[in-house]
């Protein structure tokens, strides 16, 4: 009670609004009252009048003159004496009534307001008790559509997401420990199977070192794949010009090798994309788009890769993707199991790296398969205030 809780308040507030309601009434009755008695004047009042029946003698008669016009004057004195004990008495006793109506309005109040905030305790209670290993409790809260009910399905929503997030933590650091602990037992069954040889020679030992490295290299690159999506999903601390034509080129470049060892054929149409972001993740954004269409690829297949208005948009043949699970594509170690199988050397983070990055930059990403095999992704950022004039917009193709 001492602590000012929002009961009282509403309780203080219905009594006071109540309290004032009354108040207002008691002026408007007492105006009405203390000017609603009749004033009559002796030369108005008509026979059988009550001044006249107050002044009539005890034989009957009338008194007259000089007699009549005192006895008037007392009653007059009269009337308005009781004029003014009628309104003192009103004002008295609806003051009382006002009073008491007043306390009952606080009980009433108090119980009015602990009914509508009834609701508001029950989410309460529950946020109270609901942990992170609850979060499929729900309110699921009845009645009528009001402001109450809409926060409960508010909470229930805000509960719902919650342990979608907290779910897809755990399953994401159960893939992670999986993918980690891959190499990391291929490394200790290498490194044992070395220890047991009773006579190791050194081109062994070599090649014991080489699958040691590989297998460094691989815990290496998902390490960083992880950094990179926890940075990306934190959001961005700076925006700085970055321009995709730029960046794209000098990936494309250094994936040729790789494009012409798989046989597959890249062609870029590059133009200006002036966009604000994270220049680093721009380029991972891109490195990975380009890195998905040349590994999910078949030989002799194809790879277009265009920019230009703050957009880059990547597209590849390959192995037909259902559209039910292109989703799928976009969830950390997510892989198809259909047609569509992951590369040797791919982590399963490529496409949700791509994701993250986007929403980073509060941009728009956009995949689509395509009906003869394959992918099209097209990534659309926040563009740069400072365009470059026209002359500077320079288209640069290319097909390697």
């Amino acid at each position: 009670m001492t602590r000012g809780t929002v009961r009282w308040r509403l309780t203080i507030v219905y009594s006071g609004l109540f309290l004032l309601s009354g108040a207002a009434l008691l002026v408007i009755t007492y105006l009405l009252v203390a000017g609603g008695f009749p004033v009559i004047r002796l030369q108005d009042a008509p026979d059988g009048d009550g001044i006249v029946r107050l002044c009539a003698q005890p034989d009957g008669s009338v008194a007259t003159d000089r007699d009549f016009t005192a006895c008037a004057e007392k009653a007059r004195a009269l009337m308005t004496t009781q004029q003014a004990e009628t309104v003192r008495r009103l004002v008295l006793r609806s003051g009382g009534a006002l009073a008491i109506m007043t306390v009952v309005s606080v009980g009433s109040g108090w119980i009015m307001a602990g009914r509508v905030l009834r609701p508001l305790r029950t989410i309460t209670a529950a946020a109270r008790d609901i942990s992170a290993g609850d979060l499929h409790q729900r309110l699921a809260m009845t009645g009528r559509q009001d402001e109450m009910r809409e926060l409960g399905d508010t909470f229930d929503g805000l509960l719902a997401r919650l342990e979608a997030a907290f779910d897809a933590q755990r399953q994401f650091v159960a893939n992670a420990s999986h993918e980690l602990r891959t190499p990391l037992a291929r490394q200790r069954t290498v490194l044992e199977v070395a220890l047991a040889d009773p006579a190791p020679t050194l081109t062994g030992l070599q090649t014991v070192c080489r699958r040691v490295l590989a297998a460094g290299e691989q815990q290496e690159r998902l390490i960083e794949a992880l950094l990179t999506l926890a940075r990306s999903e934190r959001g961005l601390d700076r925006r700085e010009p970055v321009d995709l034509q730029a960046i794209t080129s000098s990936v494309v470049e250094a994936r040729l090798a790789e494009a012409q060892a798989r046989s597959v054929i890249v062609t870029t149409d590059l133009m200006r994309a002036p966009v604000l972001g994270d220049a680093r993740l721009a380029e991972r954004m891109m490195a990975n788009l380009v890195d998905n269409a040349i590994r999910h690829n078949i030989p002799g297949g194809t790879v277009t890769i265009a920019t230009g208005s703050s957009t880059a948009t990547v597209t590849n043949t390959g192995p037909v993707i259902p559209a039910d699970e292109l989703d799928q594509l976009f969830q950390p170690f997510t892989r198809l199991i259909g047609e569509r199988v992951a590369a040797p050397d791919g982590l399963g983070l490529g496409l949700p790296i791509v994701a993250a990055i986007v929403a980073a930059h509060e941009g728009h990403l956009d995949a689509r398969p395509l009906p003869t095999g394959g992918l099209t992704v097209t990534v659309r950022l926040s563009a740069d205030a400072v365009v470059a004039a026209p002359s500077q917009v320079a288209p640069a193709s290319r097909t390697s």
